[in-house]
């Protein structure tokens, strides 16, 4: 009777508010099943939460940017291998000074069997000395030669000095060939051309033509 009677209070007591043993167990074991499953998703690749939408396109940014920067990397040349020869440079052209153009212009000009005054005398009328002179009508550089003749006189550079002198003095002699050394001719085809030498039979009545033969002729008669 008396233990009848103790056993009801123990289960009295543990209905009164308190929770069973049962209870505890299955609290401890719900506790535990909320800690470790969630650290056990975390590690497996179908485990991991799902990004939100603002930390998707973080990591699309990320990515586009690191394959930005390997492209650029892949895109830059590799440097030359450890005592691989080094590529030759271009060599560059020392620039002239006035002494070394008239210099040149005196060695050209012998070389021709032209007067070094004349070649002079030319450039001063059509450039006055300046090596990137460009007139209205295309011709360049120091004797300033017109595209077509600087291309059939093999010119690569119309305002390098040396090419532009060497190329101008050849078309001079040869114009000097074609009109036997008349010089005033010779002036005038180099001005206004051959052909209007030719069609008109003297110097062209062209105003500018005219002044550019007597102004070299005149710089010439000075000289002598």
């Amino acid at each position: 009777m008396d233990d009848t009677a103790t056993l009801s209070q123990r289960r009295v007591a543990e209905d009164d508010g308190q929770p069973s043993i049962l209870m505890r167990h299955l609290l401890g074991f719900a506790v535990l099943l909320v800690t470790v499953i969630p650290a056990y998703l975390a590690t497996r690749p179908g485990g991991v939460p799902t990004l939100t939408s603002e930390a998707e396109a973080e990591t699309e940014a990320e990515a586009a940017a690191l394959s930005a920067a390997v492209a650029n990397d892949e895109s830059e040349e590799e440097p030359a291998a450890p005592g691989a020869p080094a590529a030759p440079a271009e060599p560059t052209k020392p620039r002239m000074t006035m002494a070394d153009i008239h210099a040149h212009i005196r060695q050209v000009a012998l070389r021709h069997g032209i007067s070094p005054l004349l070649v002079a005398a030319i450039i001063e009328a059509e450039s006055e000395f300046n090596p990137r002179a460009v007139s209205r009508r295309g011709a360049r550089g120091l004797m300033q030669l017109m595209p077509d003749t600087a291309k059939t006189l093999g010119v690569d550079d119309p305002f390098d000095p040396r090419e532009n002198i060497e190329a101008g003095v050849r078309h001079l002699r040869a114009l000097m060939d074609r009109f036997g050394d008349n010089l005033p001719l010779v002036l005038a085809a180099y001005n206004a051309g051959e052909v209007a030498v030719i069609k008109h039979r003297g110097v062209p009545p062209y105003r500018e033509t005219r002044a550019y033969v007597k102004r070299i002729m005149k710089k010439l008669d000075r000289a002598a």
